[in-house]
């Protein structure tokens, strides 16, 4: 599969998700590129919606974004969406997020994982879309411990009904590839993190903590020796693997649907610790003074794993791209921005 060139400009690109944190980004990255952008977001409060908004505020301004406040479990909107657009590129990213979460509210998972995935499935099965790219996740991997974590291993195993979800999304998409020629390409992302990003991811949570005084829970119970380890990503560079993939499609063969599963992370996984005393610094030094977490500790909660180490291998001989952005790189424009959104330098 060769890397393409750039994208086609003329096709309109539907992004389920668009005022999440990639779906924004993804969306805006396409709109400088001139490209038509129709944008579809339910705007639930599984975090701050002013964050939502914000996000979207950077969108609107180009002439060539449509936004549709919606849910994607609403098959007659779905439906009507693509009939009235007639999008020739899809983009799933809309889901009902995070693995601890699935455990208290799992119902949530079911309508937007599940029921609304099969929505987009068949929206894109009755009107010929071009390409369809999902969000599935690496924790999918569960708690394999072999690392790095291929695109072959074993997937069958998860340790969250989020996980799960993200797996039955593979699985449904291949299928509707093979019954009915569908090219789709499943993204597993690997603990994306950056400007904008979402207030339940932990470096979000941790910088949140300190500003109000309180500790930072660390789930690793003190065992710096068998530490957590992360494959962080930051967010410009999800973006980038996103758009070389976009323009292309698995072409499928004989016998063999036209569907691929990537990973897409950082393949530099780092230490937990390691990235809180990155963050520490950074934000030391948006505000100019010495920034040091007030720490606690405590078991690892059910669902999640002690690693996650994403293989490039496949990304970068289907499109030439690998990340570069380093931990230190990216923390510092996260920390650039936290502070200067909110007002706190």
């Amino acid at each position: 599969m060769p890397a393409c060139e750039s994208l086609d400009i003329s096709k309109t690109y539907l992004i389920t998700g668009a005022a999440g944190f990639i779906g924004c980004f993804l969306s805006r990255n396409l709109l400088e590129k001139g490209c038509r952008v129709i944008g579809i977001d339910n705007i639930n409060d599984y975090y701050e919606v002013n964050l939502k908004y914000a996000r979207l505020n950077q969108l609107k301004i180009f002439e060539k974004f449509v936004f549709v406040h919606g849910d994607i479990s609403d098959k007659d909107m779905i439906t009507k969406i693509f009939a009235e657009y007639k999008p020739d590129i899809v983009v799933n990213l809309a889901a009902q997020a995070g693995v601890r979460y699935s455990i208290e509210n799992p119902d949530a998972y079911i309508q937007s994982n599940i029921v609304g995935f099969f929505n987009i499935l068949e929206a894109c099965r009755h009107h010929s879309v071009g390409h369809l790219v999902y969000a599935s996740s690496s924790s999918v991997y569960g708690a394999n411990k072999k690392v790095p974590f291929t695109e072959k291993d074993s997937v069958d195993h998860p340790v969250s009904l989020y996980a799960a979800t993200k797996k039955s999304n593979e699985l449904m998409a291949y299928t509707y590839s093979h019954l009915y020629n569908i090219s789709a390409t499943g993204l597993r992302f690997f603990t994306v993190y950056g400007p904008l990003g979402r207030p339940d991811m932990a470096y979000f949570g941790f910088a949140q903590k300190y500003f109000t005084g309180e500790p930072i829970t660390i789930f690793n119970n003190g065992d710096f020796a068998n530490d957590l380890y992360r494959d962080f990503t930051y967010i410009d560079d999800i973006v980038k693997g996103m758009e070389h993939l976009l323009c292309n499609p698995p072409p499928g063969g004989e016998n063999e649907a036209p569907h691929q599963v990537f990973n897409v992370g950082n393949n530099r996984p780092e230490k937990l610790m390691v990235f809180i005393t990155t963050l520490e610094k950074c934000l030391s030094r948006s505000i100019g003074r010495e920034v040091v977490f007030d720490k606690k500790f405590e078991p690892m909660k059910p669902g999640d794993v002690p690693a996650t180490y994403a293989s490039t291998d496949l990304l970068y001989q289907a499109t030439g791209f690998r990340p570069t952005t380093t931990i230190e790189e990216g923390l510092q424009k996260f920390a650039d921005w936290y502070c200067e959104y909110y007002r706190l330098k």
